[in-house]
């Protein structure tokens, strides 16, 4: 159940540009459309996640792709890190808050369906989705059932507390810290395993070293 948490944790603190996206195209939309825009663009945020995260889950067990992933793992750290420090987060509430008020945002007719606007949301989410995808497929470690589970609790999570989750996160930055210490540790052991593993490392595959067992995914 702590890796199910890890996972948890790491898609709602990876979640604030996904929200801002989805908030700033809810707000576009007239006020008696956002709320499905946001409720339908978190499920598809989510959804797209559990698809590319179980992809990379088995992509994972190719020798040698362990210890990329740790290299792109750590990218996704340091983009984690300028958002914090830009306040991704704040924005992202503000977005969701204006597109939840019905006096706020775009407040004329119709003049945008809610289909363009989801449209723009899955673009908009593909193109975003790897830093998820990386941390809650490593956390995983090959374990689909975990994966699904600690996804499907996000996804109950962000469609029906995006707005709480958002406020908490602003509210309290230590749990993003916190969530980007996570991170880290899952990226150092991703290059520690993904070079120095028997079966999956880049120092075995060569030829440089003989390897090491290590306990987890074996």
């Amino acid at each position: 159940m702590l890796d199910a948490g890890a996972i948890v944790m790491a898609d709602l603190i990876l979640s604030g540009d996904n929200a801002l996206i989805i908030g700033m195209a809810a707000a576009s939309l007239s006020p008696q459309l956002r709320a499905k825009a946001i409720l339908f663009g978190m499920v598809i945020a989510a959804v797209l996640r559990i698809v590319f995260a179980v992809v990379a889950t088995k992509l994972l067990g190719i020798p040698g792709i362990l210890f990329l992933g740790g290299l792109l793992l750590c990218w996704v750290c340091w983009r984690l890190y300028t958002e914090i420090r830009a306040g991704v987060d704040e924005q992202a509430e503000v977005a969701i808050a204006t597109a939840g008020d019905s006096h706020m945002g775009y407040t004329g007719p119709p003049r945008r369906t809610l289909l363009k606007a989801l449209w723009t949301i899955t673009l908009a989410d593909v193109s975003m989705s790897l830093d998820n995808v990386l941390a809650v497929a490593a956390i995983a470690d090959g374990d689909t059932r975990l994966l699904v589970l600690g996804l499907a609790l996000a996804i109950l999570l962000m469609a029906f507390a995006a707005t709480l989750i958002m406020h908490l996160l602003t509210r309290f930055p230590v749990i993003s810290w916190l969530g980007l210490a996570v991170l880290v540790y899952v990226a150092a052991e991703m290059l520690l395993r993904g070079a120095l593993d028997s079966h999956h490392g880049l120092g075995p595959m060569l030829g440089l070293i003989d390897g090491y067992t290590f306990g987890k995914g074996n």
